[in-house]
């Protein structure tokens, strides 16, 4: 599923300030080298657990990172339970909003994309909050279903995959959902997406519902019955993954990027370390094995995973082991990227493509010696 773009204004239409701005009179501020500046593009993911900012500036058909923001406010907290979005959790996330919405404004962006995932998907006031997100912060963000999510996924990991393989299965555990998908190699070798699915399989909807009030109550094993049931369908059609050599594993999340600081021995994380790095699959096993043994409070205590993650980390191991027991390949790849990096790649691209047809007509009229 494509996913349409929006340019962003401060509170008024999504046209009107790029409209102002293309005036021929006015010319773009340059920086201290005299150079006029990059044009600036900017992601939110607003998810069930995190809402995360990218902004980037354009290079070539990738991009730079200018700045980012990250913020756990459990949007999801409760909607288990009550199919609604709670007070609470929306004030959390419209605090984190308006943080991303002044450094957007700070920056100058003038290209965004804003969506949200499984807690607004599934939430009975999920439009009514993103009305309220517009009228509070000026940002328009638009709820994606799994589709476009795993699609968006995929496009922003594309620079781990590895050419040595025939097929490769990434993975996104979230708060609210598990995106899935196969992609396969085509014959001028790039990947293509052969199959997807986005399952109610996330880290607090897991915990919520297994996870009992003493301090080693993690409701491991019945979080390992859900995924595997859960995972079944999708599993049961992959029967092609045959050869776990020629099988590259993907997992961004931030179950697997806490697994392999963990694993690391980082003592505080750190997304250059992680990010792009490949964990044997025993070591993985290690580190869940010797997690499960803790306290939430023990959990709390590694400065990699922290007290708002400690309640959540061993429901993505469980997600993360199931799929281990399908697919038992010698190592997993580490992606501190995905949803937010594919819409930067898509918008990046879409106007790369715009320009050349733009000048298309143009090259045209000088080759017949017109004006």
């Amino acid at each position: 599923m494509d996913v349409e773009m929006l340019e962003q204004s401060d509170g008024g239409s999504p046209e009107r300030r790029p409209e102002r701005r293309a005036k021929p009179s006015r010319r773009p501020k340059r920086d201290s080298s005299g150079q006029p500046p990059r044009r600036l593009y900017a992601a939110i993911d607003l998810g069930t657990n995190n809402c995360r900012l990218l902004i980037v500036e354009r290079f070539g058909l990738s991009f730079r990172v200018r700045d980012s923001f990250s913020r756990i406010v459990r949007l999801g907290e409760g909607l288990e339970a009550n199919g609604r979005l709670s007070d609470d959790a929306m004030e959390r996330t419209i605090a984190a909003l308006r943080i991303c919405a002044s450094k957007i404004r700070r920056a100058n962006v003038r290209r965004i994309r804003c969506v949200a995932t499984e807690a607004c998907r599934g939430a009975d006031n999920g439009e009514e909050f993103i009305k309220r997100i517009r009228r509070e912060t000026g940002l328009s963000m638009d709820i994606i279903d799994g589709a476009a999510e795993a699609e968006l996924a995929a496009l922003g990991c594309g620079s781990l995959f590895d050419e040595n393989v025939d097929n490769i299965v990434l993975f996104d555990i979230g708060g609210g959902s598990t995106e899935v998908m196969r992609l396969d190699r085509k014959p001028d070798g790039q990947f293509q997406l052969a199959d997807s699915a986005s399952l109610p399989l996330g880290v607090v909807r897991l915990a919520e519902r297994h996870a009992g009030d003493g301090p080693y109550e993690h409701g491991y094993e019945q979080m390992l019955d859900e995924s595997r049931q859960r995972l079944a369908e999708f599993m049961n059609r992959q029967n092609v993954l045959t050869d776990m050599s020629k099988l590259q594993i993907i997992g961004t999340s931030g179950t697997v990027t806490t697994l392999a600081a963990v694993q690391l021995g980082l003592t505080r994380y750190d997304r250059n370390v992680v990010d792009g790095c490949t964990i044997a699959s025993s070591d993985i096993r290690r580190v869940i094995d010797d997690l499960k043994a803790l306290s939430r409070d023990q959990l709390a205590e590694n400065p990699c995973i922290g007290h708002q993650r400690a309640d959540l980390v061993l429901a993505g191991c469980a997600v993360l082991d199931v799929i281990y027991e399908r697919w038992p390949v010698q190592q997993f790849s580490v992606a501190d990227r995905g949803l937010r990096e594919g819409i930067l790649l898509r918008m990046i691209r879409q106007d790369k493509r715009r320009r050349r047809r733009r000048s298309k007509p143009a090259t045209e009229g000088q080759t017949n010696g017109q004006e």
